[in-house]
């Protein structure tokens, strides 16, 4: 009598959650993760505090805000920046939130990790979907960080709370749910860029500050172009979450970020599976 015994490949879920498993053990297991974290929380607080410093002449400086929670939200979308106050504020996580991805992900290579991984999770889009959704969470998280480091600067610093509350929580709500767009991007570029560790950082430095979305909009502002095509890019969604937004604000970042998370996610696992992943 002979036996024969079949060999069911692990569901998707199961390969996904193992993975997630994986990379949720690191990024908790790692000091980075937390330095990122204080980072968030220490940069919109210096922002605002030193706004308040005299100068040499011992007089103090012209605040750069005259509201709280303008250091986490422009008071409308500002595609074009005209000052530092309209740059800064909680679309700075995309930028740093970018480092600390690149520094995530490229640890893989540079350890070896990235050899096993795949001899054992040979499922390429596994890969991207597990670093773009565990790369969000650190994001999101350092959203919430940069909110209470910037909340209790700018109280310390002396500015009006006044803010309509609905159009606060939008913004915040929309620009956490931007974070898994940017990671999908930023995925995406470390894949990319895999043997390359500081292409990979200076290419989401380059990405997170906008700089494409803010020359196209200073360059076609004279010739109406709709708010609507830029936002439908990671930026100009991003700066859509003003202190004016509402739920239509937070469909469109919810839109743009699924759709670039699924582009991204495609093209990075296409670039995986067609070359040497090491």
């Amino acid at each position: 009598m002979t036996t024969s015994l079949k060999f069911k490949s692990p569901s998707f879920s199961r390969r996904l959650g193992g993975m997630l498993g994986v990379d949720f053990y690191r990024l908790f297991h790692t000091p980075m993760f937390y330095i990122f974290l204080v980072i968030a929380a220490i940069i919109p607080a210096m922002v605002s505090a030193m706004t308040m410093m005299p100068d040499q002449n011992g007089n103090t400086m012209q605040p750069l805000y005259s509201n709280v929670w303008q250091i986490i939200a422009a008071k409308e979308p500002l595609y074009v920046i005209n000052g530092i106050a309209d740059y800064a504020n909680m679309n700075m996580v995309f930028i740093f939130g970018g480092i600390m991805v690149s520094i995530f992900i490229g640890h893989d290579y540079k350890s070896g990790y990235v050899k096993q991984l795949f001899t054992t999770h040979p499922k390429k889009q596994d890969y991207m979907l597990s670093k773009t959704i565990c790369c969000a969470f650190a994001m999101a998280s350092m959203c919430v960080s940069y909110l209470i480091g910037g909340t209790l600067g700018g109280i310390l610093a002396g500015y009006s709370l006044q803010v309509n509350v609905p159009s606060l929580i939008i913004a915040i709500l929309g620009k956490m749910i931007m974070s898994l767009g940017w990671a999908s991007l930023y995925t995406f570029l470390n894949v990319i860029f895999r043997r390359y560790f500081g292409i990979s950082i200076a290419s989401s430095f380059f990405f997170g500050t906008g700089i494409l979305i803010i020359g196209v909009a200073a360059a076609v502002e004279n010739f109406a172009l709709p708010d609507a095509f830029l936002n439908m890019f990671l930026y100009g969604a991003s700066v859509n979450a003003c202190l004016q937004s509402d739920l239509i604000t937070l469909l469109i970042c919810g839109a743009c970020s699924l759709m670039w998370t699924i582009i991204y996610n495609l093209l990075g696992t296409a670039i995986l599976s067609g070359c040497d992943v090491y």
